[in-house]
Parts: structure tokens; C-alpha cells; sequence
């Protein structure tokens, strides 16, 4: 990726250039390095209880705008009966309380994302969450108390190759202590080859959550946004060319303060960019729409990217994992394309070896 023009302009009159970066769908913005706990764990961040003053101003600032999910609707009652919502244990059933998604993929097995149980602490030292931090909410679409089952959690299972500062390899088990009391349904998750058949542009998929809603409001109540997928290497090369937007200006400092010729610095500008790592891995999803402002949010993180079939069924394609921070570095961006979501067909061995190893 050359971006000769924008190198051109920048080495004439180093103009400086602006981008969103990317984030868990939870956190508050993306950790470049080892953050502090309530930077990097949704569940530290509802744990603190920063999340819900901060969601108390929102939802006061969203009451006159009419906040609403991001591009979706509110989910009717009894619709994806699978959707779980993970809850910081102790507290009461509410918006504030949940800090991820899941879904059932067996009676007594949650699929989630690793970001949702994996987080650093206070010196930066990276562990998961103990199963008695967390308890999984189930069997209703509204966030209150008296609504649902709060099932405990006997044990958490991160894929190996997960790295907490980084989001490949974004995938997770919870194995609950006892089936639910509620009433749910289980869905399904597909193996490679189905999985390479749906991960084709233009194939419809649905993300459901409690995420934030347009305006920055928690909501209650589950909402759903259907979007389609997209082109990894289409998406990709938007997030390489928004980074290196963001890079440029610095780049062209260095080149002056160096004296380089035009020709060594649009060499070195070519090396450098070939060199970054892709954003989307094969073990990611892209999904989103070409007009924007369908996406999930803040809160939506571990919870399911499924696709309907033609027999009216479902098949869960992804785990909803990261997308693109506001530009105030608070949040989603909400005009987003596009987010990303962990490519559960990749790790269908992994999955089946966890649950078999279990009595």
C-alpha cells in the first residue's frame, strides 16, 4: 500500500492526519501496552462501578436524543433464546451489572470471548477470572431482577494461544455449575467447511446484546442489528490505510529531520507498511454494512454473530470481540462499517476437546 498522494502531500507540508483506533467491544479504548485492570477488563470496568455512573450520565444526555441501538431494534420477547449476558457476581440483575455476552451451546456450556474473562491486574500481570467472580444470567431478554435464572459458573476455559493484549485467538468456555432453570435453547456452531461457506460477503448474519445504544445508554432490554459480512481483506485494507493515516504525520517529521530523498522515504514508507501486521486474522470475521452505523457496542462483547438458514434455524458463525473506538476514545464508533468477530469455525476442535475432557 503505497497512499502515494497522502506521503506526497505530507512531505510537502507535514499536515497532520486523524483515525479512530480499534477496541474490545467493552473497554474503553484499545491497550497499546499493559493498561490498568479497569482499562482492560469489562468486568473490571462494571466492577468499579464506573460503569454505571458513567452510563448514568449517558442515558441522561441520550433521554432527549431518543438513544437507540445502534442501527438495530429491541428484540422480541423470546427471540434468541440462547443469548446469556455475563454478570459480575453479587450484584443485582441490571445493565450495570453485565459486562458481556455468551450464548448456550450445551446445557451446561456458555461460548463466549476471551476478553471477557481474561484481564490484567492492577501491576499489569495478566490471569483469568475465578469462577466465583462471575455468574451467567439466562433465560430471559430483559436485564431485572425477578427475570431469568443467575446460574453460578464452575469453570472457565480461555483458548491457549489467546494473548490479553491482542485479539486473535478470541474465544472462550464457561462451564456452568448446573443447567439452567429458565427457559433457553441451545445453537449451533459450525465445523470448517461449514463455516468456509458462510464466510462469504454479502451473507446476512444478526448480532444480538445489551451493548450501548445509540447516545451512549445501557439498555435493559436485548436488542439485535442485522448486517452482513464483508470482505476480510476488503476490511483489512481499510484498517491498514486508516492507521497508516494516523502514522503519516509523524513519518513525514522523521524523513525531514533525517533530510531523506523523496525516492528513500517513499522505500522506507512501502518497508514499513509491509511489514505491519494484519489487523483481521484468519480467525476473524468482518460484518457490518457499506453505510455504516450498524455495529455492535460497548457491552455486546463475547455475545453471538449467528446466520439464519433457509429452514428458519440458526447457526452461530461468530463471537462479537472488537470494532472501532469514537473518536474521543470512549466507546464504539457508532458510523462504523464494520467490527470484528472471532471465526467460531476455526476452533471447533479446541471446543470439542474442552467439553470432552469434562465428566
Amino acid at each position: 500500500m503505497r497512499l502515494a498522494p497522502i506521503l506526497a502531500l505530507v512531505l510537502a507540508f507535514a499536515a497532520p492526519a486523524l483515525t479512530s483506533d480499534a477496541l474490545a467491544q467493552d473497554a474503553p479504548a484499545l491497550p497499546k501496552e499493559a493498561p490498568p485492570a479497569a482499562k482492560a477488563s469489562p468486568f473490571a470496568w462494571a466492577k468499579s462501578g464506573d460503569k454505571a455512573s458513567h452510563e448514568k450520565a449517558a442515558r441522561e444526555k441520550a433521554a432527549s436524543a431518543g438513544g437507540k441501538v445502534i442501527g438495530g431494534t429491541l428484540a422480541g420477547q423470546g427471540a434468541w433464546p440462547w443469548q446469556v449476558a455475563l454478570m459480575v457476581a453479587g450484584e443485582p440483575v441490571s445493565a450495570d451489572a453485565q459486562f458481556c455476552g455468551g450464548s448456550m451451546v450445551l446445557d451446561t456450556w456458555v461460548l463466549t470471548a476471551a476478553h471477557c474473562v481474561h484481564m490484567a491486574d492492577d501491576e499489569g500481570n495478566w490471569g483469568d477470572l475465578p469462577p466465583q467472580a462471575i455468574e451467567v444470567f439466562v433465560g430471559s431478554n430483559e436485564l431485572a431482577p425477578g427475570k431469568g435464572d443467575l446460574v453460578p459458573v464452575q469453570a472457565i476455559y480461555r483458548h491457549p494461544d489467546y494473548v490479553g493484549w491482542e485479539f486473535d485467538h478470541d474465544i472462550a468456555l464457561i462451564h456452568l455449575a448446573r443447567a439452567p432453570r429458565a427457559a433457553y435453547q441451545t445453537i449451533t456452531v459450525p465445523d470448517q467447511e461449514f463455516g468456509d461457506y458462510l464466510d462469504q460477503p454479502g451473507v446476512t448474519t444478526i448480532v444480538t446484546g445489551w451493548g450501548l445504544t445509540e447516545g451512549g445508554e445501557h439498555p435493559e432490554a436485548l436488542h439485535q442489528t442485522e448486517i452482513q459480512m464483508m470482505d476480510r481483506e476488503l476490511c483489512n485494507q481499510t484498517l491498514i490505510e486508516a492507521r497508516a493515516n494516523e502514522a503519516i504525520e509523524g513519518f513525514g517529521y522523521a524523513v525531514n529531520v533525517f533530510g531523506l530523498s523523496d525516492d528513500d522515504a517513499y522505500a522506507l514508507w512501502d518497508e514499513m507498511v509491509s511489514r505491519a501486521p494484519v489487523p483481521m486474522s484468519g480467525n476473524m470475521l468482518c460484518s457490518g454494512s457499506f453505510e455504516g452505523g450498524k455495529t455492535a457496542c460497548s457491552g455486546d462483547s463475547g455475545g453471538p454473530l449467528v446466520v439464519p438458514l433457509e429452514d428458519g434455524s440458526f447457526v452461530q458463525a461468530g463471537i462479537v470481540s472488537w470494532g472501532l473506538s469514537a473518536a474521543n476514545g470512549q466507546g464504539c464508533e457508532e458510523t462504523a462499517m464494520f467490527s470484528a468477530y472471532t471465526r467460531i469455525s476455526n476452533f471447533l476442535p479446541w471446543l470439542e476437546s474442552v467439553v470432552n475432557s469434562q465428566p
